[in-house]
């Protein structure tokens, strides 16, 4: 079974931090980009099973519901397992009862809102606004409409936070009582509006105690820490990341979109003018085994849990420790074992990249 990731690029407002391929919302361009859509979703969609679909961006509640309509039909397209998961991506703005009738008639069955900070000052320079007021409200909206798999995403790291203000947001975080909560140190990356204004990053430090601390306080509230940067309750960790994280095949449709299949890597371009004229490819790689064990080791070591060894030589037909120098990063206390799993030691965990350097 594959999982689909569809991407809409269009925003209303345009985060400081956000380098995802976006650009404002104007009618005349998100119809013509719909129809198109569905047109590389009917070239390339090869009719197998779906367990999950992610609609990402941008903002896909940007769109109007006539639109959003449109693409709902589109998604039909897609033969489903009957469990799968359908995410729909939301600005906190655009939530209402329109919305939300439109995507429960559809089986959208999970919603990720960005909230990212209820600091003013931490939203005035990550470009946002709204209250904790208006995220209760329509949470508890949200709620009313049967929704129970909720994701908010929650940005720390910010200049001038402090560990103190990062406290009292995920205090209000929790209080709107989320499904998952996803989590993210914020960089300064290339373009964005903080990069061109020369927005600097915290301390290295401070980061890490903010990163130590939201893990600690989410144990302690029942949220299972699953991989680097997310937390679930109740059985409720998101099945299309998992799918990236253990290496599995996914498509990828619309603007700069990824995807996944039959060893090849592939991106969509970015340019919305190729893209209309269904000129959709950037690149493509078709990966050598070696590249898709690589990828096994970056992926699944972001997982908590690790990565089941049995099952890698299984897959591989070679042992972890045969191909990757997997015995001397246990014995220095850079991974630890645990029956079939091998995985990154939880104090280790902020440094990562440094371990998965030191294997591949």
């Amino acid at each position: 079974m594959r999982a689909v990731y569809i991407h809409i690029p269009f925003c209303k407002t345009i985060c400081s931090y956000c380098d995802f391929c976006k650009m404002f919302y104007y009618e005349r361009w998100s119809s013509k980009y719909l129809i198109k859509l569905k047109e590389e979703i009917e070239d390339l969609y090869d009719g197998d099973e779906i367990k999950s679909i992610y609609i990402g961006g941008g903002t896909p509640s940007s769109l109007n519901i006539n639109e959003i309509k449109y693409l709902m039909n589109i998604i039909k397209t897609f033969k489903t397992t009957s469990n799968f998961e359908f995410t729909f991506e939301c600005n906190l703005n655009d939530i209402n009862e329109e919305l939300l009738t439109v995507l429960k008639q559809n089986k959208v069955n999970r919603l990720s809102i960005g909230i990212q900070s209820f600091q003013k000052e931490i939203l005035n320079v990550l470009g946002r606004n709204h209250t904790f007021q208006e995220a209760k409200e329509k949470m508890a909206l949200i709620r009313s409409f049967g929704f129970k798999n909720v994701n908010l995403d929650l940005i720390y790291a910010v200049k001038g936070q402090t560990l103190k203000m990062l406290k009292e947001d995920l205090k209000l975080f929790l209080k709107l009582n989320p499904d998952h909560i996803s989590t993210y140190s914020l960089m300064i990356l290339p373009n964005t509006l903080l990069w061109l204004k020369g927005t600097s990053s915290i301390s290295e430090e401070l980061d890490a105690k903010m990163y130590f601390y939201i893990c600690k306080e989410l144990s302690k509230k029942g949220f299972k820490h699953y991989e680097i940067s997310n937390f679930a309750k109740n059985n409720k960790e998101s099945i299309h990341n998992l799918t990236y994280w253990n290496n599995e095949e996914y498509y990828g449709f619309g603007l700069s979109a990824s995807g996944y299949l039959d060893q090849i890597r592939y991106s969509n371009t970015k340019n919305l003018n190729k893209y209309l004229k269904g000129d959709y490819r950037a690149n493509e790689e078709l990966l050598t085994k070696k590249d898709i064990m690589d990828n096994e080791l970056m992926l699944g070591f972001r997982k908590i849990a690790g990565i089941n060894r049995v099952e890698f030589e299984k897959k591989y037909h070679i042992k972890m420790e045969d191909a990757y120098p997997i015995k001397p990063l246990l014995k220095n206390g850079d991974l630890e074992e645990k029956k079939e799993y091998i995985f990154i030691s939880r104090d280790k965990l902020y440094v990562m990249n440094e371990i998965l350097l030191k294997m591949i």
